[in-house]
């Protein structure tokens, strides 16, 4: 495999990588950085790469991993949240600071579920990844990842209400 071909190979999913990676490592330089390594493996894999079915699977699982590594080696308090992947062109100003304040608000909230959760719902909900990527990826059973999707959006969903109603039932 040529470098040209590789390039195309790997430029449909390498921005999902960015994105995961993001996700997990809750810092855009830590991200960049994993992102780099993960293409690097890829292309000293270049060779052995045809006998994966889907290398953008193979290449999700290597950041999940990557990334896991990562946190377990270092503490990451250091790191700082950043979410700006969201863009509203509507023109409202007032409404897009709601908006970003739901963004902002939804995402805090993922940091409260279990880390399975909330890798699940990043893949599936930002990523759009379907359930069978997602269950190949963190090698579980398509069901599981279904039911850990259903449990992890029902606790967004009371989280938001409560969130909304000040904590007043």
């Amino acid at each position: 495999m040529n470098q040209k071909s590789f390039i195309t190979l790997i430029n449909p999913f390498k921005d999902k990588v960015y994105r995961v990676a993001r996700r997990l490592l809750i810092s855009d330089d830590e991200a960049q950085d994993a992102t780099q390594e993960v293409l690097l493996k890829l292309w000293t894999k270049r060779s052995e790469i045809k006998k994966y079915r889907s290398v953008e699977a193979f290449a999700m699982t290597m950041t999940k991993n990557y990334c896991y590594d990562k946190l377990k080696a270092k503490s990451s308090n250091n790191l700082k949240i950043v979410h700006n992947n969201y863009e509203d062109h509507s023109g409202n100003t007032s409404k897009q600071i709601e908006v970003a304040d739901e963004v902002d608000l939804l995402f805090k909230l993922m940091n409260h579920l279990p880390e399975q959760q909330q890798l699940i719902v990043q893949m599936r909900d930002v990523e759009q990844m379907d359930n069978a990527e997602i269950a190949e990826i963190l090698g579980m059973k398509e069901v599981a990842v279904r039911v850990a999707l259903s449990r992890a959006r029902k606790s967004l969903r009371e989280a938001l209400i409560k969130k909304r109603n000040y904590g007043i039932q």
